[in-house]
């Protein structure tokens, strides 16, 4: 008897979808794991083999059943990433990925270090659909979100590289490409995975969340108590100037995101930090260093001054060095704390906005 694949269920026709692990929260891990009629204690030794021993794949995590093995291997996957290129920077102490996604995708994924503080700059986005015009991952639109598992797979395969050279991951900085706060289910989830104790242990206080400014994110952000830090890319102490570089601004205005700012570092008892892109003619001057002194005023916010970097789309040049320290100095008018950024990668456009995907 012959069959005709037309008439065959979709369940029999098509063979199901690997899950993938690093998708899974620990709680969802243990249920996967119950269903095939394991105990809690293998759902253990999964976790700790994948963010703790941070193994390549599965038949490298040590205690399992041969049964579990040979199921693990037959529906699961724990590598969603694969590297296309990495380049170094002439500064010695930058690497930037290209990473493979499951559908074709690619995604940019940074690691620096700041002496013997390893950290991973990630994406959490395809592209971004923010649009800030001096932003190569913004001028590149909107793609698609990343799942947990591909913003947790950046964390692993950055820990990978430092593991082998003796070094740990230190620092987690949200600022690759895309908006953390408009992808928020998947990367709170990828969070929380990389903050459990039982196996990457990030601690919180050594995490970075950055965004444009998506106020209903800042909201949930303090309502649900994140831990994070919170660092918001502000570049413009008005509404009118702030809407030319960061579009975001027509939908929710300076006095609502302070407003938001406000209530998260009240209530979480937390500094907020902000970025302020310098772009020489642009949002440089004494008086717009006088309005975001202003703006910022009894607020607990620190800034971080950024002389910016070229894109391709955007041909604006950095502030001065002499320009940027009397920035600086007149914020310190107000008693705002400000740092200026150090600048690293710029020649292999892995600095901050020049993430986009180019090999």
């Amino acid at each position: 008897m012959t069959t005709n694949p037309a008439t065959m269920s979709p369940m029999l026709s098509q063979p199901a979808r690997p899950i993938h692990l690093y998708d899974l929260s620990r709680a969802q891990l243990r249920e996967l794991l119950a269903e095939w009629g394991h105990s809690d204690y293998y759902a253990g030794l999964v976790w700790a083999g994948l963010y703790r021993d941070l193994a390549a794949d599965n038949e490298e995590i040590e205690g399992l059943r041969p049964e579990l093995h040979a199921r693990l291997a037959a529906e699961t996957q724990s590598q969603p990433l694969t590297v296309q290129a990495a380049i170094d920077s002439a500064d010695g102490h930058t690497r930037k990925y290209l990473l493979g996604l499951r559908d074709g995708q690619a995604i940019e994924t940074v690691l620096m270090d700041f002496r013997g503080r390893a950290t991973a700059c990630v994406s959490t986005q395809v592209g971004c659909a923010m649009g800030c015009v001096f932003c190569a991952t913004g001028q590149m639109g909107f793609i698609r979100h990343l799942t947990p598992g591909e913003i947790v797979g950046q964390v692993i395969h950055v820990s990978r590289a430092l593991r082998a050279r003796g070094e740990t991951l230190r620092n987690i900085v949200l600022m690759g490409m895309g908006e953390p706060l408009h992808n928020y289910e998947a990367t709170m989830a990828a969070l929380d995975t990389v903050m459990d104790q039982r196996g990457l242990a990030v601690a919180p206080r050594f995490i970075t969340l950055s965004t444009v400014g998506v106020v209903p994110g800042i909201h949930r952000l303090t309502d649900e108590r994140r831990p994070v830090r919170l660092a918001v890319s502000l570049h413009g102490a008005t509404d009118a100037e702030r809407a030319r570089l960061v579009p975001p601004a027509r939908r929710w205005p300076l006095a609502e995101l302070i407003d938001a700012c406000r209530r998260y570092s009240e209530t979480l008892r937390r500094r907020v930090f902000f970025e302020w892109a310098l772009i020489d003619g642009q949002n440089d001057g004494p008086e717009q260093a006088h309005a975001l002194g202003r703006l910022l005023q009894g607020l607990a916010a620190h800034v971080n001054l950024i002389p910016l970097n070229p894109t391709h789309g955007y041909d604006g040049r950095p502030t001065e060095a002499a320009a940027v320290k009397a920035f600086q100095s007149i914020l310190a008018s107000y008693g705002l704390p400000s740092t200026v950024r150090q600048r690293r990668g710029i020649d292999v456009a892995a600095g901050c906005g020049q993430l986009a995907v180019e090999k």
